[in-house]
């Protein structure tokens, strides 16, 4: 599958002049004339960026915004409009576009968060395929595996770990070395960046 850019522009002229533009830079477009006709075509091994135009007929680059960020649709959005003001950008921005373009844009401008929008949807396929991965061998483990594995990675002991599960030290180091086994793991850094990468820390609120 290509990266490719996943243009929404109802304006046919602007099609076919940022078609032009991103295939003479070498980037493959495809474009939609609605976001209906886009949702239509969409598929989960898309990747890319979605360069969206912010007022379309039927539903807008706004209301698809929305929909896609419902349906957890990791392309990164770039928006597009002739007609921008503070508030849509700071909204647009803060359910996760990359980009806010006011049109007419510079060439280098469009190329430049184009490139930006890839290189977010690669991380982000990576630190997904990354989660399933380490998910996956998680699922290997045994529930006793598991709670040694919590436990160890929450920096117990040992000791502190066979006192908590009543079981003697021996056995507590065969379960860890099970657990490295089964979680490819080469040191305890690993066993932590695996058991937070499945279970990230939650923020602290403040009261």
């Amino acid at each position: 599958m290509h990266e490719t850019v996943f243009l929404v522009d109802d304006d046919p002229a602007i099609r076919e002049s940022i078609c032009d533009l991103l295939d003479s830079a070498g980037i493959r477009t495809c474009c939609y004339s609605s976001a209906e006709e886009f949702l239509s075509q969409l598929s989960s091994a898309s990747q890319g960026c979605l360069l969206l135009d912010v007022r379309l007929p039927g539903m807008s680059g706004m209301e698809l915004q929305g929909l896609l960020l419902e349906r957890r649709v990791a392309l990164p959005i770039i928006l597009m409009t002739a007609h921008g003001d503070i508030p849509m950008v700071r909204k647009a921005l803060k359910s996760g576009a990359v980009e806010f373009l006011t049109k007419p844009f510079q060439d280098r401008e469009l190329l430049d968060s184009v490139r930006q929008a890839f290189t977010l949807n690669r991380t982000s396929r990576e630190s997904e395929a990354a989660f399933q991965s380490i998910h996956q061998r998680m699922q290997t483990l045994t529930q006793r595996e598991m709670q040694v594995l919590e436990l160890v990675t929450a920096g117990l002991t040992n000791k502190e770990i066979g006192q908590k599960l009543h079981l003697s030290i021996v056995t507590i180091k065969l379960y860890r070395g099970q657990v490295m086994r089964k979680m490819q793991a080469e040191s305890f850094a690993d066993l932590v960046k695996f058991w937070q990468t499945v279970h990230p820390a939650e923020p602290h609120k403040d009261k």
